[in-house]
């Protein structure tokens, strides 16, 4: 009897690494570009230059950053790594030195237990374009070139992780960010940065114990940190067991801290477990924060998925009141299709929105969308964008059209890979005719691996 080799889906595949950086002119267009369009899609991602050592998770690869630049109807494409301290190393060595997740921690490599691989997503701000990986510091990168700069620690200021999710008031133009440690406290670190990209203040939160904490929100006046229950817990490994695992059983806590206050001003507001990787918005009505996101009963991220726990990792858009006069919480679900990395119009973040747009999951054992959910919140209902058979795209960005005087004036952009004839293309959907074929599809020299999460910036 022969043994079967069992390959990682996340290296193979349309999730397999691309080894080229490539710029490319003058691309392909099917339809027309809008006018009105102008600036660079971009999109962040994991892209291993190395075969991992031992088992791969699809959070481990090197940062890679796709970018389309759209001006006056044509496009033009390029890709580039992110050179972080831990791309240099392992190009120098010309293998890998640190293993990923799913592997034990490596306490004695020379180099650190981990590697910075600024793979996760993106920001602009205060005229900086910062790749982000929330287990360390930012890699600022060059417009329209792509290339590294270096780490960026806001002139020595920034002294916790850096979320792969802060968010910018478009109001103010201030950027708030979180910092998070599952081994030592503080397990929660909050900090704000002017307009200006100076940081300006960091503040410790009180956890009881270290979670994991991918993504936050923010109102006009108040900031919102989801303390769920996937817990880091050293005890267990004692009885050899994962010390990261979900607990059931614990309440999800939601703190809620005006925007300038401090750990002595959270309030913490209980709800039924779950666990969120991703927030659409959060704004205020009446004495009420209310907040949307998608909401999993549970996740197994890191841990092993068994028959009993396929259900609890099945994200579904869900929105939670918090009254700050009566302490009263109330959730419910806004939409039962399954669905991740939602996105808005971000003129409304912190802000009450009208629409939301998360990528529609398919049925498949690995994170794939097949096409993009418009949700109106206003009338209730949903409209599906699909991308077609066999293909696959990401995370929807909205591109505002300039001229705009509707919320949902503007553009869908994002990469969908065709499985069956192994290319890639952007594709521009016109919000407001959200079901219709894109107004445009842009061919992409080479493919583009699935990644994480993207950005419009505008020229």
């Amino acid at each position: 009897m022969t043994a079967t080799l069992k390959i990682n889906p996340y290296l193979s595949g349309n999730f397999a690494p691309v080894s080229r950086e490539i710029t490319a002119h003058n691309l392909t267009v099917t339809g027309e570009i809008p006018q009105n369009l102008r600036g660079i899609f971009l999109r962040n991602g994991p892209n291993p230059q190395f075969s991992p050592i031992g088992e791969y998770h699809w959070f481990d690869g090197d940062g890679m950053v796709h970018g389309v630049h759209i001006e006056d109807g044509k496009a033009s494409y390029r890709n580039r790594f992110i050179q972080t301290r831990g791309y240099c190393l392992e190009k120098e060595a010309n293998k890998p030195i640190w293993t990923g997740l799913l592997e034990p921690p490596q306490m004695d490599n020379p180099y650190g237990p981990s590697k910075n691989t600024a793979n996760t997503a993106l920001v602009y701000h205060a005229d900086r374009l910062l790749a982000l990986w929330e287990g360390g510091e930012p890699h600022a990168l060059t417009v329209p070139e792509l290339d590294t700069l270096g780490p960026d620690n806001f002139e020595g200021k920034l002294m916790s992780p850096f979320t792969a999710h802060p968010k910018i008031d478009p109001m103010t133009g201030e950027m708030m960010f979180f910092g998070y440690s599952m081994v030592q406290p503080p397990y929660l670190q909050y900090g704000i940065i002017s307009p200006q990209g100076d940081l300006l203040k960091t503040v410790p939160i009180d956890l009881p114990v270290g979670v994991m904490m991918h993504d936050f929100a923010i109102t006009e006046n108040y900031t919102i940190f989801l303390d769920l229950p996937l817990t880091f817990r050293p005890e267990r490994m004692q009885k050899g067991e994962s010390p990261l695992q979900f607990e059931h059983d614990t309440p999800s806590r939601f703190g809620i801290v005006p925007r300038q206050g401090n750990n002595d001003d959270v309030r913490w507001f209980e709800g039924n477990s779950c666990y969120i990787f991703h927030t659409l918005n959060a704004y205020e009505e009446g004495d009420e924060i209310v907040l949307i996101a998608c909401r999993m009963n549970g996740t197994t991220v890191l841990g092993e998925v068994r028959e009993e726990t396929k259900e609890s990792d099945i994200p579904r858009l869900h929105e939670w009141r918090f009254n700050l006069k009566t302490g009263e919480v109330k959730e419910q679900g806004l939409c039962d299709l399954p669905s991740e990395f939602p996105r808005i119009n971000e003129q409304y973040t912190g802000r009450k929105s009208r629409y939301g747009y998360s990528g529609k999951m398919a049925e498949s054992s690995n994170p794939k969308f097949n096409g993009i959910i418009k949700h109106d919140f206003e009338k209730g209902g949903f409209d599906i964008h699909h991308f077609g058979s066999h293909k696959y795209g990401g995370e929807p960005i909205f591109a505002p059209n300039p001229d705009a005087d509707k919320e949902d004036d503007g553009w869908l952009l994002t990469f969908v890979h065709d499985e069956g004839s192994n290319t890639s293309e952007l594709v521009i959907i016109d919000a407001q005719d959200f079901t219709a074929s894109p107004v445009a599809t842009i061919q992409i020299p080479q493919r583009v691996p699935y990644g994480f999460h993207g950005m419009w910036l505008a020229q």
